[in-house]
């Protein structure tokens, strides 16, 4: 009866341990494996949302290319030329957009020059693929020559105004997708990337055997898009997705991406094997495990549940016992080895947002700064002609002026940005002072004129402050306002107003703009962010708030809708009256007055 009832008992722990195990082995596989395809298609949704942004970017700055190109003088005069002299003194500004594609088309739309991948169209033939609609719609487009593929934006080129000047011609620009766009894309989510357009391979990382079978198999890849689909390429298991990019008109243009379903699955594979060896070990000694689980299992679980709790509270110092069983001790190990890499992950992930941040700054800055030397060379050029009046001299004069205040104000903004976080120089001031000078600066700006100014009365308040820095914020948002009111289908308008309670001081300044997009709001007061402007570096707003934040305050869009859009610029007085008592502690300080 006791063989019996320990064989019944053995057979039962064994019969229940083998069937939790398996039970248990089955539900992770198909967890893992559910995780791993979700996994895939996020890393392709992600891939492509990526190459749709840097499109997106490329689009803008192609756009602003264009523009300033259109609106040089020397390639007007040239274009008013006929179509030989045309090509032959097109280089030079191809040169300068340096695109990989460049055109200039006449006032019909028909192609006069044209330069790409360093060759210049010698005249005698009409390419096909750079039709009127390419230089006459407001859209980019895609170009396909010679197998290789442009994305292009057009602009028109007037003699005098868009509205009643004569039209030219037009200038086209555009950036070639090529192997380091394909590269690109694929970091983004360590997969493969092929471009098709109109059902030929233009670039890709495949190797050229799978290359050539994606192209044979075009059709299924062509028949998912923006999901995730499986594919073969010889016996490696891919997931793919798919997205069309190109308009109505253009070369069909599909972006492919793929990722190997079995170099994802790897570790799965190698889990489905620990899992079955568990299984063994559990058959051959789950008599003996429950004791075995109660006095060096359960503790050291309980630390490291600890740890993890600690580790998902950001606290990557929290101490870890290494205890217990074996396989608890390697699982600590592990699991502070996933806490170390982790924390360097984390590490490696503010680097690059600051490389970011650098690569935003550096693409706004030789923007504007670009078309600041350029109008300073194009006006200053034409101020050397014998033939100018005075009266042609002077506005040239003034334009070669705005651009250089234009640069001298971005280089300042650029150290304001660069000392935001340092010590404070604090002066007895009056507040409604500094916001009247600010107002006056803002009225002499370009972007003010035709601006109305509305400012209710001002209540008198004198305080102990950083007097530049509050200027240069005042003056940002003003600014800001002036940008955004210019936009407006209304006359354009600016009001200001200010208050004061027990505990804050604000400022309001509404405008009557179309309102902050929903796509920066999250990101409105980082630096470089100026989405729907067409200059500036995208650091008002940052400047602004910092200078609010040492004063204890901040800058926050109160109201943002079409028509009226309102921020306010908060000082908290329990900051100013320290600055107050250390300014006092300082003899140096004079109050002005």
């Amino acid at each position: 009866m006791a063989m019996r009832m320990r064989t019944t008992l053995l057979l039962s722990l064994v019969s229940v341990s083998f069937g939790l195990a398996a039970l248990s082995l089955l539900v992770v596989h198909t967890i893992v494996e559910k995780q791993i395809r979700h996994e895939i298609g996020s890393d392709l949704e992600r891939s492509i949302l990526t190459f749709q942004n840097i499109q997106a970017q490329r689009r803008q700055m192609l756009s602003r290319e264009a523009a300033l190109l259109a609106a040089l003088p020397v390639l007007k005069s040239l274009m008013t030329t006929d179509g030989p002299t045309i090509r032959d003194g097109s280089e030079d500004f191809y040169r300068l957009s340096g695109c990989d594609f460049f055109a200039l088309a006449d006032a019909n739309g028909d192609l006069v020059a044209l330069f790409h991948q360093g060759k210049s169209w010698d005249g005698l033939k009409k390419d096909s693929d750079v039709s009127e609609s390419v230089f006459t719609s407001a859209e980019s487009h895609y170009v396909l020559i010679n197998k290789h593929l442009y994305e292009v934006t057009a602009q028109p080129i007037y003699f005098g105004s868009p509205l009643s000047g004569t039209r030219l011609g037009y200038v086209a620009v555009g950036y070639a997708v090529n192997d380091q766009v394909v590269m690109e894309v694929s970091e983004a989510a360590a997969a493969e990337v092929i471009f098709f357009a109109n059902g030929e391979i233009v670039a890709t990382t495949l190797d050229a055997p799978r290359g050539q079978q994606s192209t044979e198999r075009k059709e299924a890849l062509f028949n998912h898009p923006l999901s995730s689909a499986d594919f073969w390429l010889g016996r490696e298991h891919y997931i793919q997705a798919s997205v069309t990019l190109s308009h109505a008109g253009d070369p069909l243009i599909q972006l492919i991406v793929l990722k190997s379903y079995d170099q994802a699955s790897r570790y799965l594979t190698r889990l489905n094997h620990l899992l079955i060896g568990l299984v063994v070990f559990v058959l051959l000694v789950s008599g003996a495990l429950a004791i075995y689980i109660s006095r060096t299992i359960t503790l050291p679980l309980e630390t490291l549940v600890l740890g993890a709790r600690a580790l998902g509270a950001g606290n990557f110092d929290y101490p870890f016992q290494n205890q217990g069983a074996k396989e608890i001790q390697e699982l600590s190990t592990a699991f502070d080895r996933m806490r170390i890499r982790l924390q360097k992950s984390q590490q490696e992930l503010l680097a690059s947002e600051r490389l970011a941040t650098i690569g935003r700054m550096a693409s706004s800055i030789s923007h504007d700064l670009r078309h600041y030397l350029s109008a300073v060379y194009a006006n200053a050029e034409f101020l050397g002609y014998s033939a100018a009046t005075s009266m042609e001299r002077a506005e040239l004069l003034a334009e070669v002026r705005l651009g250089v205040e234009g640069m001298t104000e971005l280089i300042e903004s650029l150290l304001l940005f660069s000392r935001t976080g340092q010590a404070l120089q604090p002066t007895f001031e009056s507040l409604p002072f500094l916001i009247e000078r600010a107002l006056h600066l803002v009225r002499a700006h370009p972007d003010a004129k035709d601006v109305n100014f509305a400012l209710d009365p001002l209540p008198q308040i004198e305080i102990w402050m950083d007097a530049l820095k509050i200027e240069r914020a005042i003056y940002n948002l003003l600014l800001n306002g002036c940008q955004a009111a210019k936009l407006s289908t209304s006359p354009a308008s600016v009001h200001l107003s200010l208050t004061e309670t027990d505990e804050w001081i604000r400022l309001y300044i509404t405008d009557n703009g179309p309102g902050v997009p929903e796509s920066i709001r999250v990101t409105l007061f980082q630096p470089f962010v100026s989405e729907g402007k067409q200059g500036g570096t995208g650091l008002g707003l940052t400047l602004a708030n910092k200078i609010a934040e040492e004063h204890g305050g901040g800058v926050k869009l109160e109201e943002s809708r079409p028509g009226r859009t309102v921020f306010s610029l908060s000082l908290a007085k329990i900051t100013l009256r320290k600055l107050a008592d250390s300014a006092r502690r300082h003899e140096t300080i004079v109050i002005p007055h």
